[in-house]
């Protein structure tokens, strides 16, 4: 079993996003914690290319570790924009994150869908801050169609694969409540409408179990789609990000079910900040290292 640990663990301990300085720290904690395999993210232009500006030293960085880095996302909200001049711009900036995840060595590279162009009445979203269990009340602005936003997002998505794959770098995303692609059904959708074998699916408990998904149905559905998987717990309700056992998913399920697909992929800590978070870290990682021995994973 592969165990990633998530950029969770960095944000939740210095901010959203981490400063340059933050992210070294936080890559030699997590390695002292003992992943061999983490994440990395370039949240928004100025984050993205602080990284891009130092993949240097961040790859010797990991390479004296002994770290190598899973999976990087490229967070860029205006890659969807309905205005075509920000939109190419925000491309352009994707293609020099990508690259410079095939410099990191990067296995994948993940994006998020976001929330579409809605008028935000309260709360905050996850493009803004990283907060779980929280409400974001919208409303819907005059003009907005969704046949055109939804298009003009197939078209992105497409346009973000076609990148990714010409650097030979498979493209993720992440399905998370609230947003454009928000469960499985909607992940299958675009992932069939782009029609590339390049893009795949995050398997994410935590949002899967807050929108009140079927988690093994949801493995069924995704199959061969499914390329890394997110573990958090939560009650179903909520959509916090816990340790395993602190919620109520099935966990032996979950499991089963990645065994019977195949799935030989990352397994990535997805926690929110809780108390001690260093130990949170470990145990979700001993629960891991447990059922990977039990199960064979």
């Amino acid at each position: 079993m592969k165990i990633s640990g998530c950029w969770m663990y960095v944000i939740n301990k210095y901010g959203f996003p981490p400063k340059l300085g933050d992210i070294y720290k936080g890559i030699k904690e997590m390695s002292n914690l003992g992943f061999k395999f983490i994440e990395l993210e370039g949240v928004g232009k100025d984050n993205l290319m602080e990284i891009i500006n130092n993949k240097s030293s961040l790859l010797k960085l990991c390479d004296n570790l002994g770290v190598k880095i899973a999976n990087f996302a490229i967070l860029l909200p205006d890659v969807f924009s309905m205005n075509t001049s920000v939109k190419e711009n925000a491309l352009r900036l994707f293609e020099r994150g990508v690259e410079t995840a095939k410099y990191l060595n990067s296995d994948f590279i993940w994006i998020d869908s976001f929330m579409p162009p809605v008028e935000i009445k309260s709360g905050k979203t996850f493009a803004q801050t990283i907060e779980f269990g929280t409400q974001v009340k919208v409303k819907i602005p005059s003009g907005f169609i969704w046949s055109d936003f939804w298009d003009n997002f197939v078209k992105s998505v497409k346009r973000c694969s076609q990148i990714a794959e010409n650097y030979e770098i498979p493209l993720l995303i992440e399905p998370r409540t609230g947003e454009v692609i928000s469960n499985s059904d909607a992940l299958l959708r675009v992932i069939e409408l782009v029609g590339s074998k390049n893009l795949g699916a995050i398997l994410d408990t935590a949002h899967l179990h807050a929108a009140k998904e079927i988690l093994p149905l949801s493995i069924e559905k995704l199959g061969e789609k499914i390329k890394y998987v997110h573990i958090a717990d939560n009650d179903g309700r909520d959509d916090r990000h816990l340790i395993p056992g602190d919620g109520t998913i099935d966990w032996k399920e979950v499991f089963i079910s990645l065994k019977k697909l195949g799935f030989n992929g990352y397994y990535a800590t997805d926690l929110e900040k809780l108390p001690n978070y260093d130990q949170s870290f470990l145990e979700c990682k001993k629960f891991l290292e447990d059922y990977g021995n039990k199960l064979s994973l």
